[in-house]
């Protein structure tokens, strides 16, 4: 066998010795990258850089700017945060990872905080990764690991082990302490540099780092509405007894999942009425009720529900969609790749919009505008609006919470409202669901359902309206008056029989391999959730079809 092959290296070709790692030809391109490298992307696979290279490849190199690595890169420094709080706080210290927070994760501890032991832990791991202590990957036996994690008394890692029906399962082992995390991880400590820690409270601390969409690491704001809902249902959570995945699907094998489905969606019909009765104990002042939400947050059927409830209390809704006046196609403002950018305000006839608002407080008759979207052209409407007495506009669109929208209306008269999936249920104590996860899941769902989308169409369009969101929807939530979480507890166990079919079907040699092949996985850890048990007024409905909203 030849002991040359050749590669195809970062678009170029280079002849290397058969067996060499990945890690040793990363060297040679590591002044490419602003960030480390974190993995080798090998045709439309992903592999650690402890790997050798053993045939003719395609080989690109990845670091924490890239979705795959960042995800790798975070992992990697729960796992030296974990292993630095063990080392400065005592063997049983634990970090238990909660929800991502402000281009952060929120992380509660086992012991007290205070600003002085949040600076000595973040100078532990500095310290660690200074000593650029190897990463190993282990294959072990199921029960052994089952074995190590009770004796560290981390039950959620028992639990879920204990679910896992393989002999043997992949452990990383970082000086004398084994963990387990769904991705793979860098080779060692020594390019965990890039991060800091934000003390919050007794028990709490922000890890903060580098992300896909922001070079550098954003100075922490606190967004305490936010921070308050994921606390709310995270208490809620705890009574339930429901703080992991292994505890949701002890309650699923139990035969208890209908009891779970009837509850969180009551918890979630009553927060929302809650929202009905602040809008009309403001009744004489708030004329327009405005939301917005990022994708596939259920914005359709958490309208239909506020209008519902509103009714009950002798309002009126109107609603108004901003995406009816969106501006002619060919005068839409394009982005940087020359594509039409339809998420930028500039897409929206914003004058026409405030100008017709106005004149409905006003009192005046509207022929409100209408978008047909075939032909990418406005069209004045055909029927008179006039706003009566008791009736309120609700207005919905992800410009919705924007200042520069409705200048001219006193803010008294406005009630903002953000919709978002807040996932507060995870693997276990260092593996988490991220929200963002939650809501593609969803938008597979619908997208196949609804517009007969494959899984990689839905995939090929996801980070320009992840960009989208974050230019466009993030930076306004805190201006909301209320914040609601449209996530289901239950939901990734009902949403795992209709998504993981698709997921199944993207070939390995797709570009959406990798993608479709992480979400299986993620979704492997839950049991499956019929969804006979559900209202078909839940917001699930919206994605998995049944909903009485049309």
């Amino acid at each position: 066998m030849d002991e040359n092959i050749k590669l195809k290296i970062m678009g170029e070709e280079r002849v290397v010795v058969r067996g060499l790692s990945l890690f040793d030809i990363a060297k040679d391109y590591k002044d490419r990258f602003k960030y480390p490298i974190i993995l080798a992307k090998i045709g439309n696979q992903y592999h650690e850089l402890t790997e050798p290279v053993l045939d003719n490849d395609d080989i690109t190199f990845v670091d924490l700017k890239e979705r795959r690595g960042n995800s790798v890169y975070v992992n990697a420094l729960i796992f030296l945060m974990s292993y630095a709080a063990c080392e400065l706080f005592g063997k049983d210290a634990k970090i238990i990872v909660k929800y991502s927070i402000d281009k952060g994760i929120y992380i509660e501890t086992n012991f007290d905080l205070d600003e002085k032991r949040c600076s000595e832990l973040k100078s532990k791991m500095l310290e660690i990764a200074d000593k650029n202590i190897t990463i190993t990957k282990c294959r072990v036996n199921r029960n052994e690991a089952i074995e190590y994690y009770e004796s560290k008394k981390e039950i959620s890692k028992v639990n879920l082990l204990k679910c896992t029906f393989d002999s043997h399962i992949t452990l990383y082992k970082m000086g004398g302490m084994y963990d387990y995390f769904f991705s793979l991880m860098p080779p060692s400590t020594g390019d965990l540099r890039y991060f800091d820690l934000k003390f919050l409270n007794g028990r709490g601390i922000v890890l903060l780092f580098p992300t896909i969409y922001l070079d550098g690491i954003k100075e922490y704001e606190h967004h305490p509405k936010l921070f308050e809902v994921f606390r709310e249902y995270q208490k809620w959570a705890d009574i339930m007894k429901i703080g992991n995945v292994p505890a949701l699907n002890k309650i699923v094998s139990n035969g208890r999942a209908d009891d779970i489905i009837r509850i969180d969606e009551m918890l979630q019909s009553n927060r929302l009425l809650n929202i009905a009765r602040d809008i009309v104990s403001k009744k004489n002042s708030i004329k327009i009720i405005l939301i917005a939400g990022p994708s596939s947050s259920g914005k359709t059927t958490s309208c239909r529900k506020l209008s519902m409830y509103l009714r009950s209390f002798g309002l009126e809704p109107k609603e108004i969609s901003m995406d009816d006046y969106f501006i002619d196609r060919d005068k839409t403002p394009k982005d940087e790749n020359g594509e039409y950018d339809f998420e930028c305000l500039e897409a929206l006839d914003i004058k026409k919009f405030d100008s017709d608002v106005k004149k409905l407080l006003n009192g005046e008759k509207v022929k409100l505008q209408k978008y047909n979207f075939i032909k990418g052209e406005s069209e004045p409407g055909t029927e008179d609006v006039i706003l009566g007495e008791n009736e309120v506009l609700i207005i919905e669109g992800i410009h919705a919470l924007n200042e520069k929208i409705l200048t001219s209306i006193e803010r008294n008269k406005k009630y903002k409202i953000y919709l978002c999936p807040l996932t507060i249920l995870n693997i276990d104590i260092h593996n988490r669901i991220s929200t963002t996860d939650n809501r593609l899941l969803r938008r597979i769902v619908r997208d196949n359902r609804t517009r007969g989308y494959k899984v990689e169409d839905t995939l090929r369009v996801w980070r320009k309206v992840r960009l989208g969101e974050e230019k466009h929807i993030f930076p306004n939530q805190d201006a909301a008056d209320a914040t609601f979480n449209t996530a289901l507890i239950y939901e990734l166990g009902v949403l795992k029989t209709y998504v993981e079919p698709l997921l199944y079907s993207v070939s390995s040699n797709s570009p959406y391999y990798e993608e479709a092949r992480r979400l299986i996985n993620v979704l492997k850890t839950f049991l499956p959730i019929p969804s006979d048990a559900m209202p078909d007024d839940s917001i699930l409905r919206e994605f998995i079809g049944g909903s009485c909203f049309k």
